[in-house]
C-alpha cells in the first residue's frame, strides 16, 4: 500500500483545509514529520487512519470524543480525503464524521450524519471505453467500504495502527511488559481470538457438566425423598431409615434404590390385608342394596296402580269438550277452501276505500282554486254535447244478507274478526283446555256475522242544469270583466253550480279540462319573456343613474386633489434628501460598535477572569493535596498487602487441586492473614482513589491553565482600557448611531412616499378624463333603454289580464293544470277499485257455496287460524294418547300384582344398605391408599434407576472435559510450563517475529544484540510461552530485555516493530506496505547509534519503501532534507513541505 495525498479539513487542530502530498515526500525516501507540541502531528496519522477504517488509533478513539476542529468555521464541514494505491488500484477515499451544522431553515444547529465515499480511478490504458483516464464512484456505504478497504489491506484497525503507524512508546512497553500484557497485544495484531475462544469453549463444556452431574445427582437425592413421603411411617421403615446424602457422594445412587427395595416390600404386604378387608365387605354390600331394590321397585309399582286410577277419572270428565273440539275442527277444515276468496274481498275493499278518500281530495283542491269553475264551463273543441260534463257512474254497493246501504263502511270487519296473520286469521291464542278453544272459536265467528260486505264507493248526484255557451276565443285571457267573468253570470242565471260540476266529472272530461289549461299556458311564453326584460332594463337603467352619480363624486374629488400637488410634491421630495443624509451618517457610527463592544467584553472578561484564575490557583493546590495523599495511602496499603501475600494465595488453595505458587496437591501448613491484613480489594479501593485524585489534580491544572491563556487573550484585545471608561464611550457612540438609524429608517418610506403620491396625481388625472368619457356615451344609451321598455309595457299590460304579472298568470295555470290531472287519474283509479271489488263480492259467494256452507257469514264463523287448528289437533291427539296410556298401564300384570301386595317401606332397606356403603368406602379407601403407595413407589423406584443409569456417562464425559480443559488452561499437572493453548499459537508467532527483527536489531547494534524467544516460567505459579529475552553477544548471557538503557530500548523496540510489520504483512496475505510512519524515540540515541539505526532506514528506502519519521529531535532536521513541518496558531495548525540541506 502506498499513500499519494492526503487533505483534511476542519479535521482535529486544522481549522481550514490542508494537504500533503505524499508523492513529493517519496521521492526521497525518508521524510521527517516534525512540529511544537500540540501542533498536530499525530492528527495527521490520525487522519490516514481514519480515511481507511473510519477511527482514528487506540486511545484516542473514545466515547465523546469529537473530530471536528474547534478552530473551523460553522458552514466549513469536517472531512478527510485519502488518496492511495493498494495492489495495482489506486483509490480515493472521502469521509465525514457526524457533525453538528447551521440549519438551513431557522435559527440553531443541527446534527448531519456521516458519509464515505469510495472512489477508483480508471487508468487510460484500460478497456473501461469512455470511462478510461476519469474517477470513477464504487461505493456510499460505511458497511461496504469497509469490507472492501479491510479485504484489500488484509489487516484490521489494531494491526494498521502497529505495522504501518510505528508507535515506538508502545513497543518499548511491549519489551518491558509481563506475558499477560504481551499475549493481548499479540493476539489483537494475529487474531488467534479463536485458539482463546477454544479455551473458553472447553471451560464452558467444563461447567456444563459439572451443573448436569450436580443436577443429576439432586434429581436421584429429590425421588429419595419423594420415596420416602410416599411410603409413610411404618414400623419396617423406621428401623431402615433413609442415609443422610449429599450429592456428589460416592455410593449416592446404590444407597436409594437399596431403600427403594426396602419400602416397596413392605408397602406390597399392607395391599395384600386391606385387599382381604375390601372383598367382605363387597359381599354384605351387595346383598343390602339387592334388598333395597326391590323394596324400592314394588313401591313404585304400587304408585303407578294409583296414579293410573286418577287419570282415567279425569278423562271421563272431559269428554263432553273432547267432542265439540272434534266437531269444530271439521268445519274449519271445510272453511279453508273460502279463504282465499276473503282475502281477495278484503284487499279489494281496502283498496277501493283508498281511492275513493285521494278523488275526493283531489276534486276538493279544485273546487277550492278560484277561477278554475268558470274555465271548466267553457267551450272544449272535439266533445260533442258540452252542456254539462258526463256524471260518474255510481260504484257498486253489493250487501250480503242482513246488511243495509247505511251500515258503517268496515269492508274488512270479515278478515278482523276472525284475525288470520298474513291472510287476516285470528292470533295464535294459548286455551287451557278444549272448553276454552270451542269458546274462543264461536266468539270469533259470532264477531264476524257482524262485517259488512258491500260496494265501498257511494253513488255521485247527477248534476243538473245546462252548460254555458261557448266564450269567445280571443288571444288575450279572460279578466274579471271578460269571458270568465260572463260565464259564470250565465251560469248561475241558469242555476248551474261550478263545483258540483266539478266533483261530478268524470277523467275523461277532466282530462280535456287540463289540456285546455296547458293551451292557454303556451300562449304566455313570448309575453313571460318580454316581462323579464322590461324588468332587465329597469335594473340597467338604475345602474347607469348609479355610474353617473359615481363619476360625478369622482371628477369632483380629483380636481380637489389636484389643487394642491405642486405643495404635496415638494415636501415629499425634501423629506426623502434628509433620510440620505442620516443613512451615511449611522453606516459610518455604526462601523465603529462592534470593535468598542469587543473591547467591553474583553475588558470585562479580563476582569471576570484573573477571579477564576485565582479561584482556580486554590483548586489546583488543594487537588495536588489529596492526589499525593491518595498516592501515599495506595502505597501504604500495596506494602502492607506485600507483606500478607501469602495468606491471600492460601485462601484460594482447594483440596485436590494444584498450587498456584508450588503445583502440590497437598497443602499441609497454609499461611493464614495476621491482624490487619489488606486484601486485593481494599488495594485495588485504594489505587482507584488515587487515580481519581490524580484525575481531578490534571483537570484542576488544565482548568488554570485554560484560564491564564484566556485571560491573556482578553488583556491583548481590550488593549489595557479600563471596563468603566471603554462602557460610556460604547454608550455615547450608541446613542448617536441609534439617533442616525432611526433617522435613516425613514429613507424607505420617504421614497415610498414620493412614488406613491407621483403614482396617485398620475391616477387621479387619468380618471376624470376617463369619468367625462363616460358621461357622454351613457346618455345616449339610457334614453334607448327608456324608449324599449314603453313599448313593452303596452304590450305587457294586455297579456297579464287580471293578475299583477305575466309570471303570477302562468304560475296559476301551471298549478291548476296540475290539479286537473292529478284528479282525472284519481277518478280513474277509484272507477277501477269499484270494478275489482264487485269482482271480489262474486268470488266470495261462489266459494262459499261450493265449500258447502249457506252464506259467506256461515263460512267465515268457522274459520280457524292455522295456529289455532294445529292446537286443536294437539289436544285431541293428546286426549287419545292419554287414553291409551292409562288403559295400558291398568294392564300392565306387574301393577296388578303389586297393588295386591302390602305397602312397602323403601326407606328402612335403604338406610340397611347406606350403612352396609359406608362400610365398603372405608375398606375401599384403605385398599386405595395402599394401591397408590405400591404404584408411587414403583414408579419412583423406576425413575431412579433410568436417573442413575442415566447419570454414570454424564459423571464420565465430566471427568473427561474437565481433564481437556485444564490442559488448554494451562492448569492440569500434564501441562509442564502451564502454557494456554493461544499463548503456545502466539509463542510461534513471537519466534518470528523475534527472529525477523534480530536481523535489523544486530545491524543497529553492530553485532551486539539479538532477540531470542523464551517459553521459560516466570515464577511458581507463573505461565510460560511468550517470554522475550536479548542475547549480549559480546558477553554470550542472555538476559531480560528490561536491562537494556534507553538508546538500547529504542533500537531493540524499532527493530521488534520492523519486525512485527513483516510478520503481520505476510500473514495479512503479503500486502506489500511502501508508506511507513515512526513515532517518536530518536531522542535517546547517540551519534553512532542514530547513525546505525538510520542506516537500517535507509535500507527500508532501497526496498523503494516510504518511511515518515515522527520527531521532535533537531539533528534529524539536519539529517533529512524532505520535511513536512505542522505549525501551530490562533486559527489553527497548517502544514508546510520544506526542503532542507543536508548537514
Amino acid at each position: 500500500m502506498r499513500l499519494h495525498r492526503l487533505a483534511v479539513t476542519a479535521f482535529g487542530p486544522f481549522g481550514a483545509t490542508q494537504e500533503i502530498d505524499f508523492d513529493e515526500l517519496s521521492a526521497a525516501g525518508l521524510f521527517l514529520l516534525h512540529g511544537p507540541t500540540g501542533a498536530g502531528k499525530t492528527s495527521v496519522l490520525d487522519a490516514v487512519c481514519y480515511a481507511l477504517y473510519g477511527q482514528v488509533p487506540g486511545a484516542r478513539q473514545g466515547s465523546g470524543l469529537s473530530l471536528r476542529s474547534d478552530h473551523a468555521e460553522p458552514l466549513t464541514p469536517t472531512e478527510v480525503v485519502l488518496e492511495c494505491t493498494v495492489g495495482e488500484r489506486r483509490l480515493e477515499i472521502t469521509r465525514r464524521p457526524e457533525q453538528p451544522r447551521p440549519k438551513k431553515r431557522g435559527t440553531g444547529m443541527t446534527r448531519e450524519k456521516a458519509q464515505t465515499l469510495l472512489r477508483e480511478y480508471v487508468p487510460p490504458t484500460s478497456s473501461a471505453g469512455a470511462g478510461a483516464g476519469t474517477w470513477k464512484a464504487l461505493s456510499r456505504s460505511h458497511q461496504e467500504i469497509g469490507e472492501e478497504i479491510a479485504q484489500l489491506l488484509g489487516m484490521s484497525r489494531e494491526q494498521f495502527c502497529q505495522v504501518v503507524l510505528l508507535p515506538q512508546g508502545d513497543f518499548a512497553r511491549f519489551l518491558r511488559a509481563d506475558e499477560l500484557a504481551r499475549g493481548k497485544l499479540l493476539g489483537k495484531l494475529f487474531d488467534t481470538g479463536r485458539f482463546a475462544a477454544v479455551e473458553e469453549r472447553l471451560a464452558e463444556q467444563r461447567r456444563a457438566a459439572e451443573k448436569r452431574v450436580a443436577a443429576g445427582d439432586e434429581r436421584l437425592l429429590a425421588l429419595a425423598h419423594r420415596m420416602v413421603q410416599a411410603a409413610g411411617r411404618t414400623t419396617e421403615l423406621d428401623g431402615h431409615p433413609l442415609p443422610e446424602l449429599t450429592p456428589g457422594e460416592p455410593g449416592l445412587a446404590d444407597a436409594v434404590l437399596e431403600w427403594a427395595a426396602v419400602a416397596r416390600t413392605g408397602a406390597r404386604e399392607r395391599l395384600d390385608i386391606a385387599l382381604s378387608a375390601v372383598r367382605a365387605a363387597e359381599a354384605a354390600h351387595d346383598a343390602a342394596q339387592r334388598t333395597a331394590d326391590a323394596t324400592r321397585e314394588r313401591a313404585e309399582l304400587q304408585r303407578r296402580h294409583t296414579e293410573a286410577r286418577r287419570r282415567a277419572d279425569d278423562l271421563e270428565r272431559r269428554r263432553p269438550d273432547h267432542d265439540r273440539l272434534r266437531e269444530l275442527l271439521e268445519r274449519a277444515r271445510a272453511a279453508d277452501a273460502v279463504v282465499p276468496a276473503l282475502d281477495l274481498r278484503t284487499a279489494a275493499a281496502r283498496d277501493h276505500r283508498t281511492a275513493e278518500s285521494t278523488e275526493h281530495q283531489a276534486r276538493t283542491r279544485l273546487s277550492a282554486e278560484p277561477g278554475l269553475a268558470a274555465m271548466t264551463l267553457a267551450p272544449i273543441p272535439d266533445i260533442p254535447d258540452q252542456r254539462t260534463p258526463p256524471a260518474r257512474a255510481t260504484s257498486p254497493a253489493v250487501s250480503l244478507p242482513g246488511q243495509g246501504p247505511g251500515a258503517p263502511d268496515e269492508a274488512a270487519a270479515m278478515g278482523t274478526a276472525v284475525e288470520r296473520g298474513e291472510h287476516g286469521r285470528t292470533a295464535q291464542a294459548g286455551p287451557s283446555d278444549g272448553e276454552n278453544a270451542v269458546t274462543e272459536a264461536r266468539g270469533a265467528s259470532s264477531r264476524a256475522s257482524g262485517s259488512t260486505y258491500r260496494g265501498e264507493g257511494a253513488s255521485h248526484t247527477d248534476v243538473a242544469g245546462q252548460v254555458a255557451p261557448e266564450a269567445s276565443r280571443g288571444g288575450a285571457a279572460p279578466g274579471p270583466g271578460g269571458a270568465y267573468g260572463e260565464r259564470d253570470r250565465r251560469a248561475e242565471s241558469r242555476g248551474v253550480d261550478a263545483s258540483a260540476v266539478l266533483a261530478e266529472a268524470d277523467a275523461e272530461w277532466l282530462g280535456q279540462a287540463e289540456r285546455r289549461v296547458r293551451e292557454e299556458l303556451g300562449a304566455l311564453g313570448a309575453a313571460r319573456r318580454g316581462e323579464a326584460r322590461a324588468e332587465a332594463i329597469l335594473r340597467e337603467i338604475a345602474a347607469l343613474d348609479r355610474e353617473a352619480r359615481a363619476d360625478d363624486e369622482a371628477v369632483e374629488e380629483a380636481a380637489e386633489w389636484l389643487a394642491g400637488w405642486e405643495e404635496t410634491h415638494w415636501a415629499h421630495q425634501r423629506r426623502v434628501e434628509a433620510a440620505q443624509e442620516a443613512v451615511a451618517r449611522a453606516e459610518q457610527l455604526g462601523g465603529r460598535i462592534e470593535p468598542a463592544e469587543r473591547r467591553l467584553e474583553a475588558a470585562r472578561r479580563r476582569d471576570r477572569l484573573a477571579g477564576q484564575e485565582a479561584q482556580a490557583r486554590e483548586e489546583l493546590l488543594r487537588a495536588r493535596e489529596g492526589a499525593a495523599a491518595a498516592r501515599q495511602n495506595w502505597l501504604d496499603l500495596k506494602e502492607a498487602r506485600l507483606r500478607g501475600i501469602a495468606a491471600e494465595l492460601a485462601a484460594g488453595l482447594r483440596a485436590g487441586e494444584p498450587c498456584a505458587v508450588c503445583g502440590a496437591t497437598e497443602h499441609p501448613s497454609p499461611a493464614r492473614p495476621g491482624a490487619g491484613h489488606v486484601d486485593r480489594t481494599a488495594e485495588e479501593a485504594a489505587l482507584a482513589d488515587y487515580q481519581r485524585a490524580e484525575e481531578v489534580r490534571e483537570e484542576a491544572e488544565r482548568a488554570r491553565n485554560a484560564l491564564r491563556e484566556a485571560r491573556a487573550g482578553a488583556e491583548a484585545t481590550a488593549e489595557g482600557e479600563d471596563a468603566a471608561e471603554l462602557d460610556r464611550a460604547l454608550a455615547e457612540l450608541r446613542t448617536a448611531y441609534t439617533e442616525a438609524r432611526d433617522a435613516a429608517a425613514d429613507a424607505h418610506p420617504a421614497r415610498e412616499a414620493l412614488d406613491r403620491a407621483e403614482g396617485e396625481h398620475t391616477r387621479r388625472t387619468e380618471q376624470r378624463q376617463e369619468a367625462e368619457r363616460r358621461a357622454a356615451a351613457r346618455t345616449s344609451h339610457r334614453e334607448a333603454l327608456a324608449r324599449e321598455r314603453a313599448a313593452l309595457l303596452a304590450e305587457l299590460e294586455q297579456a297579464r289580464g287580471a293578475d299583477a304579472t305575466v309570471a303570477r298568470r302562468a304560475a296559476r295555470l301551471e298549478r291548476q293544470a296540475g290539479l286537473l290531472a292529478h284528479a282525472a287519474e284519481a277518478a280513474r283509479a277509484a272507477d277501477a277499485a269499484a270494478n275489482r271489488l264487485k269482482e271480489a263480492d262474486a268470488r266470495l259467494a261462489d266459494a262459499a257455496y261450493r265449500a258447502g256452507f249457506e252464506t259467506p257469514e256461515q263460512a267465515a264463523e268457522a274459520v280457524l287460524h292455522p295456529d289455532r287448528q294445529r292446537e286443536a289437533r294437539r289436544r285431541l291427539d293428546a286426549w287419545q294418547s292419554e287414553s291409551a296410556a292409562v288403559a295400558a298401564e291398568l294392564a300392565d300384570p306387574r301393577v296388578l300384582a303389586a297393588a295386591q301386595e302390602p305397602p312397602a317401606d323403601p326407606a328402612a332397606a335403604q338406610t340397611a344398605a347406606d350403612a352396609a356403603t359406608r362400610a365398603l368406602r372405608e375398606v375401599s379407601a384403605a385398599d386405595a391408599a395402599a394401591r397408590t403407595r405400591c404404584e408411587e413407589l414403583d414408579a419412583l423406584s423406576a425413575r431412579a434407576v433410568a436417573d442413575a443409569r442415566r447419570l454414570a456417562p454424564l459423571r464420565a464425559e465430566h471427568d473427561r472435559i474437565a481433564r481437556l480443559a485444564s490442559l488448554a488452561a494451562g492448569t492440569s499437572a500434564d501441562n509442564e510450563r502451564r502454557m494456554r493453548l493461544e499463548a503456545y499459537v502466539l509463542a510461534a508467532r513471537l519466534e518470528q517475529v523475534a527472529a525477523a527483527a534480530s536481523v535489523r536489531l544486530r545491524h543497529m547494534s553492530s553485532g551486539r544484540y539479538t532477540l531470542v524467544h523464551s517459553d521459560v516460567r516466570s515464577g511458581g505459579r507463573g505461565r510460560s510461552g511468550l517470554g522475550l529475552h536479548v542475547v549480549d553477544a559480546w558477553t554470550g548471557s542472555e538476559r531480560d530485555t528490561a536491562t537494556l538503557s534507553g538508546g538500547e530500548t529504542f533500537s531493540a523496540s524499532l527493530a521488534l516493530a520492523l519486525g512485527l510489520a513483516d510478520v503481520v504483512t505476510d500473514e495479512a496475505g503479503g500486502v506489500r506496505l511502501d508508506t511507513l510512519f515512526i513515532d517518536e524515540g530518536f531522542g535517546s540515541l547517540d551519534e553512532q547509534t542514530l547513525d546505525e539505526v538510520m542506516d537500517v532506514l535507509d535500507s527500508l528506502r532501497e526496498r523503494d519503501r516510504t518511511v515518515g519519521i515522527v520527531s521532535h529531535v533537531a539533528d534529524l532536521r539536519r539529517r533529512i532534507p524532505a520535511q513536512l513541518e505542522v505549525v501551530k496558531g490562533r486559527q489553527g495548525s497548517v502544514v508546510r513541505h520544506r526542503t532542507t540541506a543536508v548537514q
